[in-house]
């Protein structure tokens, strides 16, 4: 069932977002598309095979109505954009892994992003997202698991689950969604990458005439661990100074360490 929450807990990741928007300027949202593969794009399972990158079972979406169970959701519900819009699900994309060996694949284990991990409030209660989710942070996009730092954001699964369940939510375009209180994106379609998940079959059924066109992505994407950040290297000296995104990966999740840190001490 839904329930209200106060506004201030999805204000603040919308104004934040909303006052770096103005600041990036469309050629570096062009240049980090250019450089980077979509934050849609399908990861792994196990090697040579794919999964996704979703949001856990259980966790609460930001809808008008107040927060609801992703698993709830349903076909034109409206869910809340960081960017002050509501938007209908146009589809939810569902996957399911079990346990087949000791241990989970790494890129199949949920990160867990701890209450007050990225901010004051945010997330309000325990994130679950696929490593490959992307949140959106400082106006641009990082993924969950090039924030771990084992301390406020680690991997995990929640105590008594032998099968992991996600979801995704896919809107008109690629936005940012409020789940827990975080911003975090909604799926970005890219050709056939829906492929990857248990009810593709339901997708085609929607799209008869064929696949919707490829999204792009609302803000620049960021990784740790590729070249993404060489979108830095091709601004102006004084462009990426006062912008302040020269290696923006390492310094967002750097700050959220230091946060952690400073958390438990």
């Amino acid at each position: 069932m839904p329930t209200n929450e106060p506004d201030t807990e999805h204000n603040g990741p919308r104004r934040h977002f909303l006052g770096l928007a103005g600041a990036l300027s469309a050629k570096i949202a062009l240049a980090a598309v250019a450089l980077s593969p979509a934050s849609g794009a399908l990861a792994k399972k196990k090697p040579g095979k794919k999964g996704g990158m979703c949001f856990l079972r259980g966790t609460s979406v930001r809808t008008p109505a107040g927060e609801v169970c992703i698993e709830n959701l349903q076909i034109g519900d409206l869910v809340e954009t960081v960017r002050d819009q509501s938007k209908p699900v146009r589809w939810i994309g569902r996957q399911f892994y079990k346990q087949t060996g000791p241990d989970w694949h790494d890129s199949v284990l949920p990160i867990r992003i701890a209450p007050h991990a990225l901010a004051q409030g945010t997330p309000h209660r325990d994130l679950y997202v696929s490593p490959g989710h992307a949140l959106l942070i400082d106006g641009v996009l990082i993924r969950a698991k090039d924030l771990v730092n084992g301390i406020s954001i680690t991997p995990a699964l929640p105590a008594g689950r032998e099968m992991i369940e996600y979801f995704h939510i896919v809107l008109d375009s690629h936005e940012a969604i409020l789940a827990e209180g975080a911003a975090a994106e909604t799926f970005l379609v890219t050709t056939d990458n829906y492929e990857g998940f248990t009810n593709f079959a339901e997708f085609k059924r929607l799209n008869p005439v064929g696949p919707p066109p490829s999204m792009e992505p609302f803000a620049p994407i960021v990784a740790v661990d590729s070249g993404r950040e060489q979108l830095m290297a091709l601004l102006p000296s004084r462009l990426s100074r006062g912008l302040h995104i020269r290696r923006p990966a390492h310094a967002i999740r750097e700050r959220i360490a230091r946060r952690a840190r400073q958390m438990v001490s």
